[in-house]
């Protein structure tokens, strides 16, 4: 089967608030209890676009959409401004089949080309999956944060990984 990463767009929406929704259903990748609906998935969606971040979409067979991605700004202080925070979801049926790897190598592109130097994982729960998967993508560990959150009953810890992108710390930014 072949899948191509290609930006999202606004008639995404749906097909990213069902797949968000089960995420904050029946996962730890967001400490969202309550999903939100396709209204505030669209106004976040352009929230990112327009601060110019990449936000990318994954299909399959017969263009359906399986999984989504994007990047968006880490903090908000100016100093902060080289770096960018990674966030994925896929749909339940997608997920081991190597598409969060084409997200992510997809943004990890991406972001570059546009200049940020360092990208951050925030991963919810401290998923063993999403841990390899940004370890694949050459991130490293640089911390937990125990107890972070409570979710499904549990106490939840988040992991931080972290990347350079380009030159990293090498250079001084533009």
């Amino acid at each position: 089967m072949s899948f191509i990463v290609r930006d999202a767009v606004s008639a995404d929406i749906p097909a990213i608030t069902e797949i968000y929704a089960d995420a904050v259903a029946n996962g730890t990748a967001s400490y969202e209890l309550v999903s939100p609906g396709e209204d505030e998935m669209l106004r976040r969606y352009l929230a990112v676009i327009t601060d110019g971040y990449p936000y990318v979409a994954v299909d399959g067979a017969g263009g359906r959409l399986l999984g989504y991605a994007y990047a968006s700004a880490f903090r908000t202080r100016p100093a902060y401004r080289w770096m960018v925070e990674d966030s994925i979801y896929l749909a339940p049926s997608a997920r081991g089949m190597g598409l969060g790897k084409m997200l992510l190598q997809d943004l990890l592109l991406r972001c570059t080309a546009l200049g940020f130097r360092q990208m951050v994982a925030v991963i919810g729960g401290a998923s063993p999956a999403s841990v390899a998967l940004h370890t694949a993508c050459g991130f490293a560990m640089t911390g937990t944060l125990k107890g972070s959150g409570f979710k499904h009953g549990i106490w939840l810890d988040t992991a931080l990984m972290q990347r350079a992108l380009g030159e990293g710390t090498e250079s001084d930014p533009d």
